[in-house]
């Protein structure tokens, strides 16, 4: 299995990627899906023999970096390939000066899968979009 992980402008082939897990798959409406945010966020694309299978969006907030969006096609789990995107991410994270922690909002049933990449639960369980949540933390 040939797996690439890269930054990508084509914001098109994301969406639709997270329209298949977010919206179709998990219910979660078009209007929390889609927001104002991907102009301004790196993308990462995942491809398998040059098919896109996942994708996660970056965005900086001063000294955090936040990884979100995060999603991998049904056929393409178990795989190890979210943790690479979740492991890319870090890394873009890491390169650029001044960024001294990664967040992300994790679904309440990956919390264990985070953890494994060395994120720590902070806060309380959250609503967003439907889905119980809790941020995560990462100091680099």
């Amino acid at each position: 299995m040939t797996v690439t992980i890269a930054q990508t402008t084509d914001i098109a082939t994301c969406r639709a990627l997270r329209r298949v897990v977010f919206i179709e798959e998990q219910g979660v409406s078009e209007a929390d899906e889609i927001d104002d945010r991907d102009g301004e966020a790196i993308h990462l694309l995942a491809s398998v023999a040059g098919r896109p299978v996942g994708t996660a969006r970056l965005l900086r907030e001063g000294a955090t970096g936040k990884i979100g969006r995060v999603c991998v096609l049904a056929e393409a789990r178990g795989t190890g390939l979210g943790a690479a995107l979740i492991r890319a991410g870090i890394e873009t994270f890491r390169a650029m000066p001044g960024v001294a922690k990664v967040k992300l909002g994790a679904q309440v049933h990956a919390l264990g899968f985070y953890e494994k990449l060395g994120f720590a639960a902070v806060g309380q369980v959250y609503d967003d979009a439907g889905i119980a949540h809790r941020d995560m933390v990462l100091a680099l």
